[in-house]
């Protein structure tokens, strides 16, 4: 059987046959073809006949200027830094785009800077990192993958593009769909964890939630994303690092999330900050260029991140500022953030031949063409009268119903949760009366509107309860002199919340841990109120997967609530009392202890796989193999049984595939218990004996379903080609399907065991 498996049916060069991982899980419809989306991105758009006018009319340096983005520092106003120079620039033409400036009438006066002062009147680009939230902070974005269901990532991005909009912003730098194996690294909140199938399912949701079927509209944002490409890999976890990778890895794991955003029509993409097997990812042509704007046919604009292009000289790849604009340039950078080489010296590479005039003008065009897509040339300005200056009801509505679906049950023994809304309740912790609930990129607008609090929110839901209150310890630091205050309250209530986990700052970009325990004394918290015998459970907060080997094993029941957002407490009080059965999953692994990274579902096997019996083989002598929790896990207040997996046929012809066919897998799942909940079903494929070693387990394939007490439904899922093969070390990118067995498993976590055997003949 090996031989034959070996022998190539379907071999795509460049991805013209083949678009990589499915954009959306297959339950869910399935994506867009790759030809279809990149004959769409390549017809010309019907504002290209100005745009053409308007190059001709442009200089040099206006047309430099509008690859140019600067920062704006003052909050409301003219400040220091670029601000000055941004306005100036305005004036003269010669810029292209601000960022981190909002507010209607603050960027209604800069705009008329450039569109009443300026030469040509070419109105700005406004951007601000608006990631999972702007007045109205959602979960974070790791916290939405765990919902596992896109609904809640598309809803976000719908609520934040209205109420950025309104404020003259133009343009979200997000979604961040970095896969990563790396829980240390502090950038793993804001992507969507360590799976491509699941992160290429949130990138096109979010997507098509800021974007919407018409960027001229005043609830819409230009999406971006980030960061191309394998920022997630970076060594040690540390931000801004190294990253060796092989082409396989890249298009089978860190390029299917943006595959799956330019067929969701992603208006523009962002470099990021590391190195990719030698080269900055700035001067990364290969990605830039020859995968993301001629094998994709890209025809949005690609931006540097913050400094990115300059820093390419720290790297050691450019030899000053002018080879950086240079290098960036030719690898395919349109637009430049905040560093201000190519404006500096595209003159002089013009003249020099080493840029030529008329990728200048492609690169100005691109910028031109979002300009006109978001309507700014008959629209420039914001409606200072009906500009959204805060949450409403309605987002705060969406932001708790979304911050209570991506909340995980990691465990609960006899049944601790849900609690009683009688009787007495102590809430502790260093987080049970804190605000910081919103998450590390919130952003300084948001903070006017803080979060409810779990114990104002534990306190309204149990308006009867006798409530008691002790901090305990602080987030961070030795001090333990509260511990005994907190545990007199324990013993005097029915039932103890303990909130522990890491503070916001702890997690995002440039927020690396080298352990990740819970800070300070909050483990010894935890060992204090599990030392009294009373129940209770525990409540993290974390914008990453956390370690718990040193109280795990004596807590009954832990709630992972991640940072869920303005509405968080509401949305655990909602969960913590039954009002919400929970239903997420883990969209990450969790592992024992932080000498087990990287550790991460999808690996490939070794020649010699953890045996208990056989010393020779690979596992650690001091620990237990296999994570703490695995990816997809997630437990619910009531049960489900799912079914062994029914293909719709055993055997499939590859040319058949290749055609188009595909096979429909159809697996049963029945709640088994006494309440309605959630239960997400999971498909994952295994190829056992490929070319190239292929993962364990690979998800291929989700649906979140609720069902009420004894309730059945058959889910359905659609296996094609792409899911079934996988690409290939070939720089031009060679996608191959290869005949023998795919085992399919159909499951409650990547754990699942029960399974079917297709054969592709």
């Amino acid at each position: 059987m090996n031989d034959v498996r070996r022998r190539t049916v379907l071999a795509a060069a460049g991805g013209t046959a083949i678009a990589g991982k499915a954009a959306t899980a297959r339950a869910q419809g399935p994506p867009a073809s790759a030809d279809g989306a990149r004959r769409a991105q390549a017809e010309p758009g019907p504002h290209e006949a100005r745009i053409q006018a308007l190059l001709g009319r442009m200089t040099v340096e206006e047309k430099l200027g509008q690859l140019q983005q600067l920062a704006w520092t003052g909050a409301t106003g003219p400040g220091g830094g670029q601000t000055a120079a941004a306005e100036k620039a305005a004036r003269r033409g010669r810029l292209g785009s601000v960022l981190n400036i909002y507010g209607a009438r603050t960027t209604n006066t800069l705009q008329r800077m450039a569109v009443e002062k300026s030469r040509l009147g070419i109105p700005l680009i406004f951007g601000l990192d608006v990631i999972h939230g702007m007045w109205t902070t959602f979960p974070i974005p790791l916290a939405q993958a765990a919902a596992f269901d896109p609904a809640v990532a598309e809803r976000d991005a719908e609520v934040s593009a209205k109420e950025a909009r309104s404020n003259g912003v133009h343009w979200a730098f997000s979604p961040m769909m970095d896969v990563t194996h790396e829980p240390r690294w502090g950038r793993i909140a804001e992507g969507g964890g360590e799976d491509p199938y699941l992160t290429a399912a949130l990138a096109a949701a979010k997507t098509r939630g800021y974007q919407g079927a018409d960027l001229s509209s005043r609830h819409r944002l230009a999406a971006c994303a980030k960061h191309m490409i394998a920022y997630g890999g970076v060594e040690g976890g540390r931000d801004y690092n190294t990253v060796d990778v092989s082409e396989a890895r890249l298009r089978n794991l860190y390029l299917p999330p943006f595959k799956a955003a330019v067929d969701a029509g992603v208006a523009t993409v962002m470099a990021g900050f590391n190195t990719v097997s030698g080269v900055p990812a700035h001067g990364y042509r290969h990605a830039l260029t020859e995968i993301l704007k001629e094998e994709w046919a890209f025809t949005g604009f690609v931006v540097s991140d913050y400094d990115g292009v300059e820093e390419m000289i720290v790297h050691g790849y450019a030899a000053d500022r002018a080879d950086a604009a240079r290098l960036a340039f030719d690898a395919g950078i349109d637009m430049e953030m905040a560093s201000t080489t190519l404006n500096e010296y595209g003159k002089r590479l013009l003249r020099s031949g080493r840029i030529t005039t008329a990728h200048l003008d492609e690169a100005v065009a691109r910028v031109l063409r979002l300009k006109f897509r978001l309507g700014l040339f008959d629209h420039p300005y914001a409606d200072e009268h009906t500009a959204i200056t805060g949450p409403t009801k309605a987002s705060r509505a969406a932001a708790r119903a979304a911050a209570a679906r991506t909340m995980v049950l990691l465990k609960n023994e006899k049944s601790t949760l849900p609690l009683d809304r009688s009787g007495s309740i102590a809430v502790v912790g260093p987080f049970a009366d804190s605000t910081d609930l919103r998450g590390s990129w919130a952003g300084t607008w948001a903070e006017a509107y803080p979060p409810v609090t779990v114990l104002d929110a534990v306190k309204d839901a149990a308006p009867k309860a006798h409530i008691s209150h002790e901090r305990g310890v602080a987030a961070s630091g030795r001090n333990t002199r509260g511990i005994a205050r907190a545990v007199s309250a324990a013993r005097a209530t029915d039932v103890t919340v303990v909130v522990a986990g890491e503070a916001a700052t702890l997690s995002g970009e440039a927020a690396v841990r080298s352990d990740l325990g819970l800070p300070g004394a909050q483990e010894k918290l935890i060992s204090a109120i599990a030392d009294t015998g009373a129940p209770f459970v525990v409540v993290l907060l974390s914008g990453r997967p956390l370690t718990m080997e040193g109280w795990l094993d004596r807590t009954p029941a832990v709630l992972q609530a991640w940072h869920p957002g303005i509405e968080g407490g509401n949305a655990i009080a909602d969960v913590l009392f039954g009002t919400v059965n929970p239903g997420g999953k883990l969209p990450v692994t969790f592992p024992r202890t932080v000498g087990q990274i990287p550790l991460y579902y999808n690996h490939e096997n070794t020649g010699r796989p953890y045996d208990p019996h056989n010393h020779y083989t690979s596992g650690y002598l001091d620990l237990v193999n296999g994570p703490q929790f695995p990816f997809g896990h997630g437990l619910s207040y009531t049960t489900f049984d799912i079914g062994e997996p029914r293909l719709s046929v055993s055997r499939v012809r590859a040319e058949a595939l290749r055609k188009g066919d595909t096979v429909e897998v159809a697996v049963p799942v029945r709640n088994t218990g006494r309440r309605r909940g959630d239960e997400v079903v999971q498909l994952y494929i295994r190829d056992p004996v490929a070319s190239i070693v292929q993962p364990v387990r690979r998800l291929s394939g989700f649906r979140r379903v609720s069902l009420g007490a004894g309730q059945a439904t058959t889910v359905r899922f659609r296996l094609s080609a792409e899911e079934l093969g996988f690409w290939t070390q070939d720089p031009h990118g060679r996608f191959l399907l290869q005949k023998g067995e795919i085992q399919v498993f159909a499951g409650n976590s990547s754990r699942a065991h029960r399974k079917r055997i297709l054969t592709i003949i």
